[in-house]
């Protein structure tokens, strides 16, 4: 959501921060700012809108100084205003704070500081702890001036209540930055001789692949020759560098028009690198090497829990259905959010996986946190080497499909829907599944790439049938078993990137109520696989069609749909049961996307959304 760029050195800090908030553009946000430290004071530049607004209608280009922090909101407190944005100075001009997340108790900390005389210019909760700052250091005792930064930072942050990543700037402490984390993530990068800052590793990969990951709780003391690193207790850490292995040009469009299209193409090879070396020697399983678990103590388990957000909910409920089916093991899948505020019986032998493809998401964090509470295993799935998901839970599964920059997931999801896959696999041969079922299934898995760069060469017929249907403001995707989480995956990405209202339901359900709503304006999108539920599927599509309502079916190639039944057709390979959900979202992301370049919306960064969701 929100991003923070900071950065120390010699160079020109402005030009390397903006381009460090350019590169965080995806995560999605509403206004950007600045603020540089130079000779005893602050020059700040701060604007609603994009980053290239910021660039055009002030001079943050040409702001001197070698250390600064700049910023990308998401609004959370307060509307969308200049004044709103971020960088925010203490009312006295000695502090410049950017702030992620949320301080849920800034009403009663404001309250205490308009006694004390201090005033404010915004509406946010950023701005009320920056003035705590200002507080806590007047009443500071002066020592050392960077140590009396360092001391009012951490006595202010042990007051907060909510989640913060925060990066602070003095103008008593020239060339310093001291930033702090809780529940919202932090990376430093150590840099030839500079230092940077950032809520997203894209931010600074440009200029080092060198990276700390800071940990809830942790305090960064950042000068121009070195950094520290302490808890809120003030106890030190050792940190550890660690080297990012994808590069700057994983992050370019390389060609394509957006992101979304390019990561859209991009699923062979990402499902690729999701199984690599990930299959048993005699081809009959999967293997997953960070599990942290016995396969003896594996077989013990008798439900699993899945818990995740958005997307990932829906792969979750198809991992539900494939392990169901494939392994008849119990499967729950909660919205990470509700999980929490839940009394959910759990019983003993439950294993929970938490699914996240940032492995930032806090609703997914704190799901996990609490089911750890509990005494129960966590292990993860998650695409980011280093993400606080995956240092907390106690193994798990990386997705490895490369950065996702697109706010709609596309790779990462059906890299998701794989995972789900492949478990099913390693729990069912645990139990009942035979060899040569195994042999099978894993040579459909392995199948994959093949048959979603086959679906890929349907894009021209799909743009044709986009560029027919862009003109509807309703829509309804309709699907059966594994594939009705598929189908309510299709209606996210169209309400997502083209802002249509769209709606994903069981197919049989249309006559318990939302039938109500066909009628020739309300196109309908079904997933028409082969085999027993063929004719069910077809029965619905019969039952729209006689209410005038228009088709579109998304149906396995060998599927003899009725002469009249579907406006549109796009067919997708005949594949193995596991797959078949893979296969299926391949043509929905098209879909989605070619109606919204149709339509001229800002396909990479829809209004509203945001990347990595780091509040509640």
């Amino acid at each position: 959501m929100c991003g923070i760029v900071g950065y120390i050195g010699k160079q020109k800090a402005s030009a390397i921060i903006l381009e460090g908030l350019k590169r965080l553009e995806y995560r999605g946000y509403d206004s950007a700012g600045i603020a540089i430290q130079k000779n005893g004071r602050f020059e700040v530049a701060k604007k609603a809108g994009r980053v290239e607004g910021l660039i055009k209608s002030t001079p943050a280009l040409k702001i001197s100084g070698t250390s600064g922090i700049g910023h990308t909101r998401w609004a959370t407190h307060g509307g969308v205003t200049d004044a709103n944005a971020h960088t925010h100075l203490s009312s006295d001009g000695k502090f410049a704070l950017i702030h992620n997340g949320i301080i849920e108790n800034y009403a009663g900390i404001k309250k205490f500081l308009l006694t004390k005389g201090y005033t404010f210019q915004s509406e946010t909760d950023t701005e009320v702890l920056c003035n705590l700052i200002a507080y806590h250091y007047q009443k500071e005792p002066a020592t050392t001036e960077g140590s009396r930064f360092l001391e009012c930072v951490r006595k202010t942050l042990r007051h907060i209540e909510g989640a913060y990543g925060i990066a602070v700037m003095c103008s008593d402490c020239p060339a310093e930055i001291v930033s702090a984390r809780k529940g919202s993530p932090l990376i430093l990068g150590v840099g030839d001789n500079e230092y940077m800052l950032a809520s997203d590793v894209a931010a600074i990969i440009s200029r080092t692949q060198n990276v700390v990951y800071l940990k809830d709780g942790e305090i960064l003391h950042l000068t121009a020759r070195d950094f520290s690193i302490s808890t809120l207790e003030a106890e030190d850490v050792s940190p550890v560098i660690d080297r990012v292995t994808w590069s700057i040009e994983d992050t370019d469009l390389n060609g394509s028009a957006h992101f979304m299209e390019k990561e859209i193409f991009e699923q062979p090879a990402a499902l690729e690198n999701t199984m690599r070396g990930r299959f048993a020697e005699d081809g009959s399983t999967a293997n997953f090497g960070g599990l942290n678990i016995s396969p003896v103590d594996f077989r013990q388990i008798d439900r699993f829990h899945f818990l995740a957000c958005g997307s990932a909910w829906h792969a979750c409920l198809v991992a539900e259905h494939l392990i169901e089916r494939f392994a008849r093991v119990p499967v729950e899948v909660d919205y990470s959010s509700e999980f929490r505020y839940r009394n959910t019986p759990l019983g003993k032998n439950a294993l929970f996986f938490v699914v996240s493809q940032s492995g930032e998401t806090i609703d997914t964090l704190a799901a996990m946190r609490e089911a750890k509470r509990k005494g129960y295993m966590v292990l993860a799935v998650n695409n980011v080497v280093g993400s606080t998901i995956a240092r907390e839970s106690a193994g798990g599964i990386y997705q490895h499909v490369g950065p996702e920059i697109g706010v709609a997931s596309t790779k990462a999801f059906t890299s998701q829907l794989l995972v789900g896959a492949m478990l099913a696999l390693y729990i069912g041969r645990m139990r009942d599944m035979s060899f040569s079922d195994g042999v099978e299934y894993v040579n459909a898995l392995k199948g994959v790439p093949d048959i979603v760069r086959r679906t890929l060469e349907q894009a021209p017929h799909i743009r044709e049938i986009a560029k027919r249907y862009a003109h509807y403001h309703d829509f309804l995707f309709l699907g059966r078993l594994s594939l009705f989480p598929v189908a309510l995956e299709g209606a996210l990405k169209l309400k997502e990137v083209s802002y249509i209202h769209a709606e994903g339901y069981p197919a049989a359900e249309m006559k318990h109520g939302p039938i109500a709503l066909i009628s020739e304006n309300c196109p309908s999108v079904f997933l028409v696989p082969s085999g027993e539920m063929f004719t069910k599927v077809v029965s619905s599509m019969q039952e729209i069609k006689a209410r005038k309502g228009r088709i579109i079916a998304i149906a396995t190639e060998g599927c003899e749909l009725p002469e009249g039944v579907a406006d549109e057709v796009i067919s997708i390979p005949a594949c193995h049961e596991a797959v078949l959900p893979i296969v299926a979202t391949i043509p929905m992301q098209l879909l989605s996307y070619y109606i919204a370049v149709e339509l001229k919306r800002d396909v990479d960064k829809p209004r509203n959304l945001a990347k990595s969701v780091t509040v509640e």
